[in-house]
């Protein structure tokens, strides 16, 4: 079978099936996409709500509780506590099939109205403010974690211990101020390392200790910019900077950043890794057009996929954890396999399609909310004999009466939901991290957008005006309500956080919350892959910035080698082949 070139629908721009996508496509018996790889994301990514808590009525109790789903969604919330309870059942709200209607405008009318949990957690301790997490203990604010201890403000945070606004680190103990780090030990403002310890605002570093505003070194110490100083020059160094202070902890932040500009990048982020593509792919095999993926093989245009052992999947997002055989869904894993257009549905569910929250399920179609079921369709029970028989005239129905969103897009049996189904909020989801869309836009294209409400609170205290110093911080500071340096919304200190600083000797943050996650995430690369080619000129890189240390098998000439990467070639970062890379970072 040969490649096809298609235009998608949504954004009007050709991409390309190839033959291996076809071949999926047939295995699982589906229709090729009508998007593209990139709108199919973003419907995906609609559905995630990252890291937002909404103050919501319990549907069952009218309790105030905290939620994912914001009280402007008009979904039924209620506590996990009182979902998986045997009070209710979700076959009190099973439908007929109406075959006047589109099939996809029915599971949506189901879905508004069979309840929902709030947080969508498992296993916690002492953890009430988390959310989309499992096994987390002494956390708070938390999101999208697993099996982590006394952490704080972060999200995908994994197998950690005392560590405070982080994101994507694994097995990592005493961080701060991290992204994409694993086994790491008392690292601040670092980014994309492993294996390190006591390492300030560095970047791919591996096996390092002791070192400061460094980048690309492999088992290095005592390095600052990545000069090498003894452990006497380097302890009074670090002495004079007083990292320790608000100023100080800035300025150094800000010239590593400069100095990171000056030195090369590897074209894929990720670490071993066998014929995969994509940025933040580690220990994978054949992952295409991946994106943040840990421990994975044969998946394309997968992302987020950080907890491991997931394989055969196209079009996955988020999560992940033993899923096998699934395409086009968001937040499902644990164990599922064969889900294709189904949003939070695990663990353990099998055999379904366009599902929404099922719970260890198999063999439903169009449900939502079911628990240890099957053979179902809009959450009425059936024989197994008319089940199947009903599921293939529900595709050929979704076919002849398709549903239709406002902008005109038509999803017939193959597409994931459309993005204005999201109970979400175009704003509070995955999707504007990466596409960016501002309000006007979304509302024209017909998604939700919600605001959160804004509480009103009494600044006591300036960013300004707060001690330079941790070392001047007393108890008194968890009295005071911040104005942040940035958005000037209000924002606290909170008891545990300013143990963690005062034990790390780090200063008093300026920004509130949100601010320091968005600052945090700046210099993650987005999913989108660019055709470019190797910078190394030969002596030097093609903007004259950057010096080799040694001659490559190339010599003086300029390297020919092309490839796919998550730099922007219109950026300013330094790209180098896998080659010229490793030649240079030994």
């Amino acid at each position: 079978m040969n490649s096809e070139t298609r235009n998608c629908q949504n954004c009007k721009q050709d991409f390309t099936i190839e033959p291996d996508d076809f071949s999926f496509y047939e295995k699982i018996k589906v229709p090729p996409p009508t998007f593209c790889p990139e709108c199919r994301f973003e419907r995906r990514a609609a559905f995630r709500n990252e890291n937002k808590l909404f103050l919501v009525k319990d549907a069952f109790t009218k309790k105030d509780i905290f939620s994912l789903y914001p009280p402007e969604a008009n979904r039924k919330v209620v506590t996990q506590e009182e979902w998986h309870s045997d009070t209710w059942s979700a076959f009190d709200y099973g439908k007929d099939i109406d075959w006047s209607r589109p099939f996809m405008t029915q599971v949506l009318e189901l879905e508004k109205e069979v309840p929902i949990y709030n947080l969508n957690v498992q296993r916690m301790f002492n953890s009430p403010y988390s959310g989309n997490a499992t096994g987390l203990k002494n956390c708070y604010l938390l999101f999208g974690s697993n099996d982590s201890e006394n952490c704080l403000y972060g999200n995908e945070v994994d197998a950690s211990r005392d560590c405070v606004d982080n994101s994507h680190i694994n097995k990592s103990e005493r961080c701060y101020d991290c992204f994409w780090i694993q086994n790491c030990y008392q690292c601040y403002g670092s980014i994309m390392s492993v294996d390190c310890s006591n390492v300030w605002f560095s970047r791919d570093c591996l096996s390092c200790h002791d070192c400061i505003g460094c980048t690309n070194l492999r088992k290095s110490s005592y390095c600052i910019f990545n000069k090498q100083y003894t452990k006497e020059e380097y302890t009074k160094l670090i002495s004079d900077m007083n990292l320790n202070s608000i100023l100080d902890y800035k300025n150094m932040y800000e010239k590593s950043i400069k100095f990171w500009k000056t030195q090369i990048n590897k074209y894929h982020q990720g670490l071993r890794n066998l014929d995969s593509t994509g940025s933040y792919v580690t220990d994978s095999k054949n992952v295409k057009y991946g994106y943040a993926i840990r421990g994975s093989e044969n998946l394309k245009y997968c992302q987020l996929m950080l907890v491991p052992d997931n394989k055969d999947c196209y079009d996955c997002c988020i999560w992940g954890q033993h899923t096998e055989l699934s395409y086009e869904t968001s937040i499902c894993g644990e164990n599922s396999y064969n889900l294709k257009f189904c949003f939070n549905s695990w663990p353990s569910c099998r055999d379904s399609e366009y599902c929404m929250n099922n719970f260890s399920s198999g063999n439903c179609f169009g449900c939502v909310g079911l628990k240890s079921a099957q053979y179902c369709i809009l959450n009425k029970q059936y024989s197994k004999e008319e089940y199947t028989s009903l599921v293939s005239k529900i595709k050929k129905h979704m076919d002849e009466v398709p549903y239709i969103d406002s902008q005109g897009l038509i999803y017939k049996y193959g597409e994931f939901f459309p993005i204005e189904f999201s109970p979400f909020g175009y704003n509070n989801s995955l999707a504007i991290q990466q596409f960016s869309m501002n309000k006007e836009e979304a509302i024209k294209h017909g998604y939700p957008w919600i605001e959160k409400e804004k509480n009103e609170y009494d600044i006591s205290l300036k960013y300004s005006d707060l001690p330079q110093s941790i070392s001047e911080v007393d108890n008194s500071i968890l009295k005071e309500i911040i104005e942040c340096e940035k958005c000037h919304k209000a924002y606290r200190i909170m008891p545990d956080e300013l143990t963690f600083l005062k034990k790390e000797n780090i200063p008093l943050p300026t920004k509130c919350v949100e601010c320091r996650y968005q600052e945090r995430i700046f210099h993650r690369l987005s999913f989108r892959l660019y055709n470019s080619s190797c910078m190394c000129n030969g002596v030097n890189d093609k903007t004259n910035q950057y010096s080799n240390t040694r001659m490559h098998t190339h010599g003086s000439n300029a390297c020919q080698e092309i490839f796919m990467t998550g730099y922007n070639p219109k950026g300013d970062d330094i790209v180098y082949c896998e080659k010229c890379y490793q030649q240079e970072v030994v």
